[in-house]
């Protein structure tokens, strides 16, 4: 376990711009991990790359010197200026034997990530882990750990509510509107373009067959987004102008006060004057008070969602325990099975070496007395000595496994 190693560049200590500088691409990947592996004499490694960490995880006998390090990141031939390189590696968090172990499983389970419980992150390393496989940078410990940090990740997820409660203001906005009564193929007016309009229409996408009409102040953006959605696009300024209804209001802007008033309001109505449903995650919000007193509507906004989210972090935050509890559970599990593997790895030539040997007496050490034999004291011979061929076999193996799961890992290191 003590050849276990990580060097991790995260959102803990590096600035999320700044992380794209250590991102490889897929298509690179395979030339700078080949380099880096054969000229530093690395047995198994892969990478993991996503929005708020770069890891490298290897197995090797390497110790992780400040020397050391410098001369990994300089193998691999990241397009920054040698100055810039050595900030990087002022903010490397390295990690080795059992606290790497304990890292990966954490990391795996989201209790390294930026929001706890997102499960994305088992996806990523999952993904990883299969790139660098299907390359051959990776071999039997690697496979052993990779299957370890799934089955734990599973069952924190599973046997704890970490990932639960969803904690985005987008998703818990679609599902208070997934309460509601929808009619069928909605129209939905979406004003603002930005990221969480994005987040939120994508919800839609997946699940409703909904017309969209977007409308934001930079009409360039709103045809970024209607692409997107195969909806229409307008200028903000021509929302006074829309004759076309909707059931469904979602608006999220910039704006320092409200942009939607009740006269506003009765316009984009037409005349219609059924219930409808406003999302508004605009913060300050961009509905006006006016409008929610003079008409029927479903109101989801932003502030109470937002209370929600706060609710559900400190639930997620209450599971942590738990699912420490599970991590530790498979590192005791885990760490036999590694002592055992590694004795049926080192075991492997002993048939072979036993094999040798009994062909090495009988036809050289003691072939003249075989030769004399009778065939039917031939026979019992060969009868005996294969019985004790599979005897040898068997008893090393098993006594060297129960000497080494039996021997503590600190005895051996």
């Amino acid at each position: 376990m003590k050849n276990l190693k990580v060097l991790a560049f995260t959102h803990k200590h590096v600035e999320l711009k700044d992380l794209g500088n250590l991102v490889i691409c897929n298509e690179d990947l395979e030339s700078r991990l080949i380099n880096l592996k054969h000229s530093l004499d690395i047995p198994e490694i892969f990478y993991i790359g996503t929005c708020n960490r770069v890891e490298f995880v290897f197995y090797g006998a390497h110790e992780l010197t400040n020397e050391f390090i410098a001369e990994f990141m300089g193998k691999l031939n990241f397009c920054v200026p040698q100055e810039r390189l050595q900030c990087y590696l002022g903010q490397v968090t390295k990690y080795e034997g059992m606290d790497a172990l304990h890292h990966l499983l954490r990391m795996s389970c989201s209790l390294e990530s930026l929001v706890v419980g997102e499960k994305e992150i088992l996806a990523q390393v999952r993904r990883a882990y299969d790139r660098c496989r299907e390359a051959g940078f990776t071999g039997d410990f690697l496979r052993l750990m990779m299957d370890r940090l799934v089955k734990t990740a599973k069952e924190v997820y599973t046997y704890t509510k970490i990932s639960r409660n969803p904690i985005s203001v987008v998703s818990l906005a679609y599902r208070k509107l997934r309460e509601l009564k929808l009619v069928e193929n909605p129209r939905i007016l979406i004003i603002g373009s930005g990221e969480t309009n994005q987040n939120l229409a994508k919800y839609f996408q997946k699940n409703q067959k909904a017309k969209f009409v977007v409308f934001n102040r930079t009409l360039e953006n709103a045809k970024v987004l209607a692409e997107e959605l195969n909806a229409e696009a307008y200028p903000l300024s021509e929302i006074g102008k829309y004759k076309k209804g909707f059931d469904i209001l979602i608006t999220c802007t910039g704006a320092p006060t409200s942009i939607i008033d009740n006269t506003l309001y009765q316009s984009l109505l037409n005349g219609e004057n059924d219930k409808k449903i406003i999302i508004d995650l605009a913060v300050p919000n961009d509905i006006d008070a006016e409008v929610l007193k003079n008409n029927p509507v479903h109101y989801i906004e932003v502030s109470s969602l937002q209370a929600i989210a706060e609710k559900n972090i400190q639930e997620r935050y209450n599971e942590l325990e738990s699912a420490e509890k599970i991590i530790q559970d498979n590192i005791q599990e885990f760490l036999p099975l590694i002592k055992q593997r590694r004795v049926e790895v080192a075991m492997r030539e002993v048939p072979e070496k036993i094999k040798e040997i009994k062909s090495f007496a009988l036809n050289e050490v003691f072939a003249q007395e075989v030769q004399a034999l009778t065939p039917e004291a031939r026979a019992v011979l060969e009868k005996v000595i294969n019985y004790m061929e599979k005897k040898y076999i068997k008893v090393p193996m098993v006594m060297a496994k129960e000497i080494l799961v039996k021997t503590p890992e600190t005895e051996k290191n």
